[in-house]
């Protein structure tokens, strides 16, 4: 990672990114139309929440939002007419911002799912340019990066069938996003823009819970860069906090009068409510802890790429597919770990003493950081719930996209391929048509006949 000033532009060098937006609207309305209506994951509890916002009320969460057998047995049926959805409202517990969004969408196309399905796909546009933005800061002499960032974030399979979906990830990934291009801009982070970080913070809160675990990553950044000057990290961290607290005191407190005691997430009154819910320490007791390890790791990795439906819908056909995903997995972890030799060598000056530290290192531990605690979320998440879904990262996919990039790049520097510099250029687009091409097999081979 380098540091600049400015991050050259030219027409030749945004045509590639209006490419890959392009391409990738193109896809989410693709799987917007041809996934069938509610075959994405609690959809249904999602576009209930804006049913209820456009019809007055305001969702609370309360015992029969959830019914275990009543809710299998619709997903079983595909879905048939004769069943209603109107039971899934188990996701009332979210805060409201994304359904706020949508609620005007859906009064002005009479509760259309793909209108609302649309919003999402726009909203995922969104992450796909700041993940651009966000590489072009760290990387602003190597463009191909950027791309390859983008392209990884467009185009996975998985990744992609969620932004085309009813679901509040859309805009909290948004959010995401827009905080880390603001905490890795090159330079110190402005006294506005820490105003600006935390506005977007409050917003997240008001979001979904995803957002929570940038609080750290934001503190890391204010320590860092105020490291010795009290009076400074006092003043900085206020000028974060206020906003985002100011904000998501609206929603805390709503539920601290609602659900009461200190229940200000509202989480209490959901884990009350979604009982018989698969749970982990029933799953351990059954098959045993190393069973059930495996099957976290597989199906998280599975779900990562690609499984659809209500996780019912892997795509293990053909039977080499999930292999040659995990080598080149391993393909782009031995890239990364080969790439980041010289950051490991900064790292050995004792990080006290930021101002002896590159710029480069609070970058790259702003993107471990969230990477990490993302990690973390989803193995605590599944200590309680059986919650083996690969979505669970994708808060932590910009770091991921990055890491992908630089990873496969590191094999473009061999010896005897250094003399090909095309081949960097060649790495964004040939990631590019490898992932499109799988998006659509994915959608028209796996999604449309197995689910209509």
């Amino acid at each position: 990672m380098t540091q600049s000033s400015k991050i050259p532009q030219s027409p030749n060098l945004r045509l590639p990114i209006f490419l890959i937006l392009l391409v990738y609207l193109i896809l989410g309305g693709l799987y917007a139309s041809y996934t069938p209506d509610w075959q994405a994951p609690d959809e249904p509890a999602h576009y209930n929440y804006v049913k209820q916002l456009a019809n007055g009320r305001f969702p609370i969460m309360q015992p029969g939002d959830y019914n275990e057998a009543t809710k299998n047995e619709i997903i079983s049926s595909g879905f048939a007419p004769e069943y209603s959805i109107d039971s899934f409202t188990y996701e009332d517990w979210q805060p409201p911002l994304y359904y706020l969004l949508l609620t005007p969408v859906f009064w002005l196309t009479n509760g259309s799912l793909l209108a609302l399905r649309l919003v999402s796909v726009v909203l995922g546009g969104g992450v796909v340019l700041l993940a651009y933005v966000l590489a072009r800061r760290l990387f602003p002499d190597k463009m191909w990066l950027a791309w390859g960032t983008a392209v990884f974030v467009a185009f996975l399979p998985q990744h992609l069938a969620i932004m085309a979906s009813v679901n509040n990830d859309a805009l909290a990934e948004l959010i995401i996003a827009a905080i880390l291009v603001v905490l890795v801009k090159t330079g110190r982070v402005a006294s506005g823009e820490w105003r600006v970080v935390g506005i977007l913070l409050g917003l997240g809160f008001l979001t979904k819970g995803t957002v929570y675990p940038l609080t750290a990553v934001i503190g890391l950044a204010i320590i860092w860069q105020t490291w010795g000057n009290w009076r400074r990290f006092i003043q900085t961290g206020f000028q974060a906090a206020i906003p985002a607290f100011l904000l998501g005191i609206l929603w805390w407190g709503r539920n601290v009068a609602i659900y009461g005691g200190l229940d200000f997430l509202g989480k209490a009154a959901h884990d009350a409510v979604v009982i018989g819910q698969p749970r982990t320490a029933d799953w351990i007791a059954a098959q045993g802890f190393g069973s059930v390890a495996r099957q976290f790791i597989q199906t998280t990795f599975h779900s990562f790429w690609g499984q659809f439906g209500w996780m019912a819908l892997p795509m293990n056909n053909p039977g080499w597919l999930y292999p040659l995903l995990w080598m080149g997995t391993a393909v782009v972890i031995l890239g990364l770990v080969l790439s980041l030799q010289s950051l490991v060598s900064s790292l050995r000056t004792p990080i006290i003493n930021p101002s002896t530290s590159s710029g480069q290192v609070l970058q790259s531990l702003i993107l471990l950081t969230t990477f990490l605690l993302t990690l973390a979320v989803h193995l605590v998440y599944n200590i309680t719930f059986v919650q083996h879904q690969g979505r669970y990262l994708f808060p932590a996919l910009l770091p991921i996209g990055v890491g992908v990039a630089v990873g496969l790049d590191a094999w473009l520097r061999l010896p005897f391929l250094k003399r090909f510099s095309f081949l960097h250029y060649l790495m964004p687009l040939g990631l590019g048509l490898a992932l499109v091409t799988l998006d659509l097999w994915a959608l028209f081979r796996i999604i449309v006949p197995f689910l209509a």
